[in-house]
């Protein structure tokens, strides 16, 4: 069983969106100063690195992140790839075959900017019409691979269009290692109280399905059946 840390590390080298708090880690007690334990003091914002948007985030009636039932966090998810588009609608989501799909997972150009501190504003997102396409597919969870799912010129109606239509998203996963295909996911987030976003500890687990299945040997004589 292979596990895929999704998740993005917190530190003051990683990027934030234009905007919002920036991360800073302190030091507090230091044994090396004679203090007992070390210890640190952290700031960032609900919405740093890898985390989740609960519909709370554009809906002051929405509910909030320690609501989301785990239950939608935790299960069957697809990967899937998209890697040339920088702005994602129904062209680009409906080859891709999502009946069925409840968690979605999109990989694309994205992952490859985590190693660089400044914030790129060129990010790959949904547009309007794949956000509404994605709601008509019935999806009840989606990630994407930067700070936003949306893109910087945006008004904030693709967020409202997937959270008040009950579909979390999870922003800042970091699939650049991770294949498209099936997975469990594991999505935690920090249980804050009536919080509008909260960094999560995501996870990919392979499909113990997919993985038993044994490939082809042509030095056998089990070939497959048509």
């Amino acid at each position: 069983m292979r596990i895929h840390d999704i998740s993005v590390a917190l530190s003051p080298d990683l990027p934030s969106y234009p905007g919002d708090p920036s991360v800073t880690v302190e030091p507090w007690h230091r044994i090396a100063k004679g203090d007992t334990a070390n210890l640190s003091r952290i700031t960032l914002g609900t919405h740093s690195g890898t985390h989740i948007d609960p519909p709370r985030h554009f809906n002051d009636a929405g509910i909030t992140v320690d609501e989301i039932p785990l239950d939608l966090l935790i299960g069957q998810a697809r990967v899937v790839e998209i890697p040339n588009a920088k702005k994602i609608g129904t062209r680009e989501l409906e080859p891709l075959e999502l009946k069925g799909v409840e968690r979605l997972l999109i990989k694309t150009g994205n992952s490859e900017f985590w190693g660089e501190r400044e914030f790129r504003r060129d990010f790959a997102a949904l547009t309007v019409e794949g956000a509404h396409y994605l709601h008509h597919m019935k999806v009840k969870l989606v990630a994407v691979d930067y700070l936003s799912v949306e893109p910087m010129d945006g008004d904030g109606e693709v967020h409202r269009i997937l959270l008040n239509g009950g579909i979390p998203v999870i922003e800042g996963v970091n699939l650049s290692g991770v294949a498209p295909g099936e997975y469990q996911l594991i999505c935690l987030p920090l249980k804050l109280k009536d919080g509008d976003g909260a960094p999560v500890r995501a996870v990919l687990i392979d499909n113990p399905a997919a993985g038993a299945q044994q490939p082809f040997d042509p030095h056998t004589s089990k070939w497959p059946l048509s």
